[in-house]
């Protein structure tokens, strides 16, 4: 079993989050349970932000990775920009306090009220992903009477080395515009009446680990980029996507510091804002999922641990085979045995982790960490189970910043069929 890094330690026998006691939580408000670091989520985009002082620069946070209303205020206060990809983030940002102009909304599937919303409140620019989403674009900004501005994504077809349902810079992805057709489609933006093209941009993909993919991507958008300045077509942003990844079990990616030393260099003597969108890396180590095992079984040689927390609660295990970190919340003496945690949920792939060593009982709470990102953010309803709740730690205090999911509202606003 490996040990917790910060914002996680044993304190007196007992695993704590900043200086909150995790079994304290769980006793307070039940289990599953998210909870996250407030001063792990600030470090980390602090992080960002004072690496790439220098140069022009706008750190947009992927909504994606997690996106509950108070973790964005807490960016938003920070002058976070965001990083969306449907209507639905737009508003959980407006909400929360963001600042439209700081907002990118890439996607490849935008609808018209989604770009007619964005329009509305004034986003910075779309991500631009296919020729036929830039017709649309530009007929809902003739339509509303706004200039709309885009900035287009070009897949550089740089493999990442990273899960293939996670790589989204190769020319077999359905992600952005291929090199090859790039330079042609600014060009066609660029005469456009009612689109503004701002910049190009990139991402090839998450949980990054060499900084080399980074720096190729990037070489190649600004040669992009050169060639339309050449062509008397300036651009006033560059985005380099995100993509960071972070420690799960033995991985030891770059730091925000050595992220920004291998590209500022390139960017040296230009004038475009850099845009990067880390998600994973602001918010992944800075929670958990404390979940309780309910039993312990046997089935031939193989053990499980039945804990109360499923796919449906944590999917990256079943969807990725994603190894996560887990450790006893109060460790107990014994010999440990070797385990599968899973879940209630009626299907194989219900697991959370495989083959730990633990020393055990019925009623043994357990946190399984890294799971800031992408946990609760991908959770669902089934197996008709309801979603749980959110805590933020910060000082000493703790602040329920989302209530758990209730039987009412799992069924609210179903009908049953009137009488025949």
């Amino acid at each position: 079993m490996s040990e917790p890094t910060p914002p996680l330690h044993y304190l007196s026998g007992e695993l704590t989050l900043e200086s909150s006691p995790l079994s304290g939580l769980a006793e307070r408000y039940g289990t599953p349970l998210y909870v996250y670091s407030r001063g792990a989520i600030e470090q980390a985009w602090r992080d960002y932000d004072s690496a790439l002082d220098g140069h022009p620069h706008l750190v947009c946070y992927a909504v994606k990775a997690n996106s509950n209303l108070a973790l964005l205020n807490l960016l938003a206060r920070l002058g976070s920009g965001f990083d969306i990809v449907s209507i639905g983030e737009l508003e959980r940002v407006l909400r929360a306090g963001g600042d439209p102009a700081r907002v990118v909304f890439a996607g490849v599937g935008k609808r018209e009220e989604e770009i007619s919303r964005a329009l509305e409140v004034g986003i910075r620019s779309f991500n631009v992903e296919s020729a036929a989403e830039l017709e649309r674009i530009d007929r809902v900004a003739r339509r509303v009477g706004r200039r709309a501005p885009v900035a287009l994504r070009v897949n550089p077809d740089v493999d990442p080395g990273t899960h293939p349902y996670i790589s989204t810079g190769l020319k077999e992805s359905k992600f952005g515009i291929p090199m090859a057709e790039a330079g042609a489609l600014c060009r066609r933006a660029a005469a456009m009446e009612n689109v503004e093209l701002v910049g190009i941009g990139c991402h090839i993909g998450s949980q990054l680990t060499r900084l080399e993919p980074f720096r190729d991507a990037l070489s190649r958008v600004l040669a992009l980029a050169d060639d339309l300045a050449g062509e008397g077509i300036p651009l006033r942003q560059i985005d380099a996507g995100g993509g960071l990844g972070i420690r799960y079990r033995d991985e030891e990616p770059p730091t925000p510091a050595e992220y920004a030393a291998a590209l500022l260099p390139l960017l040296a003597g230009r004038r475009e804002t850099l845009i990067v969108e880390p998600g994973r890396s602001i918010v992944g180590n800075a929670g958990v999922l404390l979940t309780r095992v309910e039993y312990l079984k046997q089935n031939g040689e193989r053990r499980f641990a039945i804990v109360d927390a499923a796919m449906n609660d944590l999917l990256r295990p079943a969807l990725y085979d994603a190894w996560q970190p887990v450790w006893p919340v109060r460790p107990r003496q014994g010999t440990p045995i070797r385990y599968d945690l899973v879940g209630p949920v009626c299907e194989s792939g219900d697991f959370l982790a495989r083959e730990r060593e633990l020393a055990l009982e019925p009623g043994d709470l357990l946190a399984i960490g890294a799971a800031g990102a992408y946990g609760f953010v991908m959770a669902s309803n089934y197996n008709s189970r309801p979603r749980p709740a959110e805590v933020m730690v910060a000082g000493g205090g703790d602040w329920l910043i989302r209530e758990r999911e209730t039987l009412d509202e799992l069924m609210q606003g179903e009908r049953l069929l009137p009488d025949a």
